[in-house]
């Protein structure tokens, strides 16, 4: 197992699928179809800007996962003291090397950059009903110090709108 970090916009797009049908199967009113040519579109715009970092994750010589990070700077104001964290946007292991190590592997070289780059935080998210990675993430001992919520609404009839 090897991770390196990448500028292969190519492979980061097509790894992308399996995290974002997932997303598809789990928020379907909210992620569109996976199209692979619109994420190598959207990854080839990305992956040259500075604030961000693409490690990528190879067994035998084959791209089985990625992790995309970017390095945010919080500046102080009024409520907040000042602060840089890695957010971790997006991490992905192909299904057929699961169950490994690499998930921890990819997680650990992540907390090494962090601490490489002086920086003590690292931050991420994930979609709640994504289970798997709920206890992945608590089992390297993030903790919840934030929630999003929300409510959907009903849609208003056009009559209502103009009433």
């Amino acid at each position: 197992m090897k991770i390196t970090q990448t500028t292969d916009y190519k492979t980061i797009a097509a790894l992308n699928k399996h995290v974002h049908d997932l997303h598809v199967a789990l928020y379907p009113r909210h992620f569109k179809k996976y199209d692979a040519e619109a994420m190598k579109r959207f990854f080839q715009s990305v992956i040259h800007q500075p604030h961000f970092i693409f490690l990528l994750l190879e067994e035998n010589e084959q791209a089985c996962g990625y992790a995309w990070l970017e390095i945010r700077t919080h500046p102080e104001n009024i409520f907040f003291q000042s602060y840089q964290s890695i957010y971790v946007h997006q991490i992905s292991i192909s299904e057929s090397v699961r169950n490994k190590g690499y998930g921890t592997q990819l997680m650990e070289y992540i907390y090494q950059l962090a601490q490489d780059k002086g920086i003590y935080l690292v931050e991420l998210d994930y979609w709640s009903k994504n289970e798997v990675a709920k206890n992945f993430y608590a089992k390297q001992g993030f903790q919840v110090y934030r929630e999003l919520v929300y409510k959907e609404l009903a849609p208003r009839h056009l009559s209502e709108d103009h009433a």
